[in-house]
């Protein structure tokens, strides 16, 4: 099996790369997947990992490459959105075939992917992750997916960054969510901006055929200098409420991204 990857936001350093390579060999030996960094992924231009054609094109590459059977994101940070509705038209049927697995900055692009029924996308931990607490397992975890793409078996979900989905409603990035249970995860952002964002999915018309809301992780939620009074579950419970979506609890997803869920 072949995994390329890609980092259509920021870029990763070749430690990243060398503990990665180093885990799946140690752990799989023989039947370890082959994974191919694409040369951009160590690319530096400001913030990104290139310049906009630079990552589009590492990206249409290898998801269009019949000889690679998944897409594997390097890291999120800020920058896939820039480039999704330029690579999307581009896809070709053994695009279609793949499985792509992020989160994050990644949910510009899965969910434009997704929109339009293109290949099998899953939110999960990415190459950068070895870095975390935890990182050998979330590698792994994320690995095992991608060698072996099993379906949800609990009905459509949808998984994104809160900040993200907020950024991505009303675009044509936006894919249909009717019936869907939707995950919701975030970090490092304000209970207002939290509440702000939870108002804005709860009063838009097509989530109203939401199947319902989970809440996953919000982690590393800065001090303001006025405390809001509630948590975060609180919100998302009085907002499902005031729009009559249910809410189904909280989901083990998100903050410092330990789960890899499916949608």
């Amino acid at each position: 099996m072949r995994i390329g990857i890609v980092a259509p936001a920021c870029p990763i350093d070749a430690d990243v790369r060398d503990r990665v390579t180093a885990l799946v060999t140690n752990t799989f030996g023989a039947a370890a997947p082959e994974l191919v960094f694409h040369p951009h992924c160590f690319s530096s231009h400001g913030h990104f990992a290139g310049p906009d054609e630079e990552r589009a094109a590492a990206f249409v590459e290898f998801a269009n490459d019949a000889a690679f059977d998944a897409i594997w994101f390097a890291r999120g940070g800020y920058g896939s959105n820039r480039i999704a509705l330029t690579v999307l038209p581009q896809l070709n049927a053994a695009a279609h075939g793949k499985a792509y697995l992020g989160y994050s900055d990644m949910g510009f692009l899965m969910g434009g992917l997704y929109a339009r029924r293109i290949g099998r996308v899953a939110h999960g931990p990415m190459v950068a992750d070895i870095r975390r607490d935890g990182g050998d397992a979330a590698v792994l975890r994320s690995l095992r997916w991608l060698m072996d793409p099993l379906p949800n078996e609990n009905g459509p979900v949808a998984v994104f960054n809160m900040t993200v989905l907020s950024h991505m409603i009303g675009t044509l990035l936006e894919p249909d969510l009717t019936d869907h249970v939707l995950m919701l995860e975030d970090v490092d952002e304000y209970h207002y901006r939290l509440d702000r964002m939870l108002f804005h999915f709860t009063s838009h018309a097509p989530f109203a055929a939401l199947k319902g809301i989970k809440l996953g992780r919000c982690g590393n939620i800065p001090d303001n200098d006025r405390p809001f009074g509630v948590d975060e579950e609180t919100m998302v419970r009085d907002w499902c409420m005031r729009s009559e979506i249910p809410y189904l609890g909280r989901a083990d997803i998100g903050g410092q991204e330990t789960a890899a869920d499916r949608p």
